[in-house]
């Protein structure tokens, strides 16, 4: 893979991943967010299998660290999104994405937790570094927590911890079998998942959900900034390596909150930029030292 076609795919994906939130947005004005979202991972649940099938050998969960995975993935990585819809119903789509730069911060604390991995202080430094820049994001009131959209930023953060969790624990599992049929899996039952809990709290179908933007949203996040965008995703990460790939997480808020302020006339409060800034730098801490070859490699 070149260095110009590996750059266009990294800036699509963004681009995909991006304009997923101010898309969550406006589909939660016609759907409940647990059946929005349920919707949104069975769209993606059918193509990707679809597609495993057709282009791949071992696209049928056998083993059990294969069905670990999947049922981790499902568990944590799908249906814990459901979080994110329930948040995005009073959190700008921007500062959606902002939150979602935890994300890489939250999977080392996990790693060290579950697979033993090891943490230097400068690492420390770095986490410690990721969670002040949340803390400004989120600005808790401590006198009133529940003041503002102070509540579904913190479901948001718990959102982002049950993403991370779910990616050490498929890392844990070791799966075999084909990544797109993994993820195709994974959505499936979190899909499931998502449906369960949302007839458990009762939500429902309206007319209105039928409206042409409602199905627009839907088609868009099961369809592109899913389904599509994982198949690049994982084509990036099998040509360029995990740690690079994982770099378009900053990219994904400026995209989201670009998209936000220009199409959805949201805003941006100076601390949330700044907190995003901080988190960045306590990541780059964290990995300085892939990031340290990853330049090393550009500059040769």
């Amino acid at each position: 893979m070149s260095r110009l076609y590996a750059t266009s795919m990294f800036v699509t994906l963004a681009a995909l991943w991006g304009l997923s939130f101010p898309a969550i947005t406006v589909g939660l004005e016609y759907l409940p967010p647990l059946l929005f979202a349920a919707f949104r991972y069975d769209v993606a649940a059918v193509l990707l299998l679809a597609y495993a099938v057709v282009a791949r050998d071992d696209w049928r969960p056998t083993g059990r660290n294969n069905r670990l995975a999947i049922v981790s993935g499902g568990l944590f990585l799908v249906a814990g999104n459901g979080l994110l819809f329930i948040g995005q119903q009073t959190v700008p789509s921007g500062i959606a994405a902002i939150l979602q730069a935890l994300v890489p911060i939250v999977t080392a604390i996990w790693a060290l937790a579950l697979l033993g991995e090891r943490l230097s202080p400068v690492g420390a430094v770095g986490v410690g570094l990721g969670f002040l820049g949340i803390g400004l994001i989120v600005q808790p009131d401590p006198n009133n927590l529940l003041a503002g959209d102070t509540v579904g930023r913190l479901i948001i953060v718990g959102q982002a911890i049950s993403v991370a969790l779910g990616g050490v624990l498929v890392q844990r599992a070791g799966p075999s079998m084909d990544r797109v049929a993994l993820t195709g899996w994974s959505m499936l039952v979190g899909g499931l998942v998502l449906h369960s809990v949302s007839f458990g709290a009762s939500e429902r179908l309206a007319a209105a959900t039928l409206a042409p933007t409602a199905l627009g949203a839907i088609v868009y996040l099961g369809v592109f900034s899913t389904a599509f965008a994982f198949v690049i995703y994982y084509t990036i990460l099998e040509e360029q390596g995990a740690f690079e790939t994982s770099l378009v997480a900053y990219l994904v808020p400026v995209v989201a909150t670009v998209a936000g302020v220009f199409l959805l006339e949201e805003s941006i409060g100076l601390l949330s930029v700044v907190g995003f800034v901080i988190v960045f730098v306590g990541f780059a801490l964290l990995k300085r030292h892939a990031l340290a070859d990853l330049l090393a490699v550009g500059v040769n």
